[in-house]
């Protein structure tokens, strides 16, 4: 079991940044990826960016030259550095860990970044 507990989102203007954190603790020895996702209002969630345990990182097209995602081992948190914000940022960003060994999700409860014009 992955326990994931985000934090750092809030308001921020509009070519602002913000770097929320997701603390996680648990069974970490077949945890794959760790990465973030997000879910603007009326819409499905989707990927922002993902981790590897080699650090391999993988963005959205729509984030890439912008954010950054990053990993601590020794605090087993992940970081999502996010710059030049845009109103279309808005939105619930989730971490998610994934174990490969049996093919479980795991996520947080999420964190809300709201980005203003």
């Amino acid at each position: 079991q992955v326990q994931l507990v985000e934090s750092g989102g809030g308001l921020v203007q509009a070519g602002g940044l913000s770097r929320p954190s997701c603390a996680a603790s648990g069974t970490f020895f077949s945890i794959n990826t760790l990465g973030w996702y997000r879910q603007a209002p009326g819409k499905q969630r989707e990927l922002v960016a993902t981790i590897s345990r080699s650090r391999s990182t993988n963005y959205a097209d729509t984030v890439k030259g912008r954010f950054a995602i990053s990993r601590d081992g020794a605090t087993n948190t992940v970081y999502l550095q996010m710059n030049s914000l845009k109103p279309d940022d808005t939105a619930v960003y989730f971490c998610n860990a994934y174990d490969g060994s049996y093919g479980m999700n795991y996520w947080g409860k999420g964190t809300l970044v709201t980005v203003s014009s």
